[in-house]
């Protein structure tokens, strides 16, 4: 028998601009996204996979956007409520989390040999191949869990491909940053990110629900996407719940799923990407060793088109109007580390977006010359770190390894110290991005704060080993020059832009 509909069902986890929360269906969060300010879930995954979704079904629904033209009309006045309620209803039946035929974003062909427990659908719980730490779920006896959150996971997991799979991604990149700029409420988040795409592909294109499961195992493993709403509802893991008698879930079937034929020409709209001299076009990914804030500027958009197509769309609706600019842009994603695709850690940052990005197209160029100013610092207290672990290591004549001392000198702290005080600054830069500030009063603030974040991570190491024996205190006297030497560039620069301030 057919049960839980996410149509109109409670799943979908809100925040209404008034502040108060409740779970929504499908239908009554697009039509009602206007008052709704945006979708929380304890789960950043959650997050980024729920709005793919809903952009999935709003590309179906409304047919588009085809042009630019129909994207700002959607912009203006709001997703056509008719169209909405006439393609749900004309699909109804394929969104049953449970059914027979049609389980929605399932397969019913998956093996009864291959089960689960339902934590393997979340990357906050323990798997029988992961272990998540400080969580102490049972696998073996993990209990059961609600159709809600079953179908929020559900959804996740097919984004981003969690937990097993044998290499096949639902995404150019798993570890790729996601970008959503965000609105004033979830109709203005929504439009945002519903890029128009080409008439042609629009008719093609499919998602999930409107394709019947298909026959296993796989005959292609690997395809290439249609469309955005294909690849929003990517089925990379090939999944079916169990429901129990209770009606609620405790395991399921789960194998890998599709992969991508081509992820080169499969070019996600909501990541940022580099040109790698050798591989192309690559997408910015999060690293373990590496504050996401570092590379803000590649989400702007340029010139290139290389920021995601996200934030070029922001541009393409606001105009020159700041008004119509998102308040914030939301970075989301996920860690996988080779070679085993261990997931190492799952984010959500949010960042001030500048309000003078309508009317200042450079803004990238300047943002980037920022955290330029910032790496040279850094490099300089490497140099330092670096030198005194080597003196330090050497004890008079004795060459120690290289391996030593990059050991050494990835346990020392001001460089960790440098960033995490720059990270909190940074933010306040992009607040000054309003119009209000010139650019040589940012420029300079922004300076200090480097010199500030150098000086105090420095001072800070050579006060711990002040009390250290002798080899210590003659290592960190003999390390200090590439710092001084930056300080002495950071206080003449600065001193500069106070001159050219005072002219202006």
């Amino acid at each position: 028998m057919s049960r839980f509909n996410l149509v109109t069902e409670k799943w979908i986890p809100v925040r209404f601009l008034d502040g108060t929360r409740e779970e929504l269906g499908i239908s009554a969060v697009l039509l009602r996204a206007k008052r709704i300010a945006s979708i929380e879930d304890a789960s950043p995954l959650v997050v980024a996979a729920l709005h793919r979704f809903l952009l999935a079904v709003l590309y179906r629904a409304l047919g588009g956007p085809t042009d630019i033209d129909q994207a700002k009309s959607l912009f203006k006045t709001g997703f056509p409520k008719e169209k909405i309620e006439t393609y749900l209803g004309k699909w109804y039946d394929w969104f049953w989390l449970f059914d027979e035929k049609y389980p929605f974003g399932q397969n019913p062909h998956v093996s009864s040999d291959r089960i689960e427990p339902w934590t393997k659908l979340t990357a906050e719980y323990n798997a029988t191949t992961r272990r998540v730490l400080f969580d102490h779920t049972d696998t073996r006896a993990a209990g059961e869990r609600t159709p809600a959150e079953c179908a929020r996971w559900l959804i996740a997991t097919l984004n981003f491909s969690i937990a097993g799979g044998s290499g096949l991604y639902p995404s150019p990149s798993p570890n790729a940053i996601m970008c959503i700029p965000e609105g004033d409420n979830l109709q203005r988040t929504l439009c945002y990110c519903l890029i128009p795409e080409n008439r042609e592909i629009v008719k093609s294109d499919r998602p999930i629900w409107e394709r019947k499961p298909k026959a296993l195992p796989l005959n292609k493993p690997k395809r290439s996407s249609a469309g955005y709403a294909d690849l929003f509802t990517w089925q990379s893991r090939m999944i079916l719940l169990e429901e129990s008698e209770s009606g609620l879930v405790g395991s399921m079937r789960f194998i890998a799923g599709e992969g991508f034929e081509n992820p080169s020409a499969n070019p996600d709209p909501m990541q940022a990407y580099r040109a790698d001299p050798k591989r192309g076009r690559m997408p910015v990914q999060f690293r373990t060793d590496r504050g996401t804030w570092r590379d803000f500027d590649s989400l702007l958009p340029d010139e290139e088109r290389l920021a995601p197509l996200t934030m070029h769309n922001v541009l393409d609706l606001a105009g020159n109007r700041a008004a119509d600019l998102p308040k914030a842009v939301l970075v989301l994603g996920l860690r996988y580390s080779p070679p085993n695709a261990n997931l190492d850690f799952w984010r959500m940052e949010r960042f001030v977006l500048p309000l003078t990005l309508a009317q200042d197209r450079s803004i990238r160029n300047a943002i980037h010359t920022l955290l330029d100013w910032a790496e040279v610092s850094q490099h300089a207290l490497w140099s330092s770190c670096r030198a005194y672990a080597r003196h330090l290591l050497s004890r008079g004549d004795r060459d120690p390894d290289k391996k030593d001392i990059k050991a050494f000198l990835d346990q020392m702290m001001p460089l960790p110290m440098y960033w995490s005080m720059l990270e909190s600054r940074f933010h306040e830069i992009l607040e000054k991005f309003s119009g209000a500030r010139s650019s040589i009063q940012i420029q300079k603030q922004w300076l200090q704060s480097i010199h500030g974040a150098l000086r105090k991570s420095w001072e800070s190491h050579r006060a711990s080993v002040s009390t250290a024996d002798a080899w210590a205190i003659r290592a960190v006297v003999m390390a200090e020059l590439p710092v001084q030497r930056r300080l002495n560039e950071l206080d003449r620069e600065i001193e500069e832009l106070r001159l050219d301030e005072e002219v202006t």
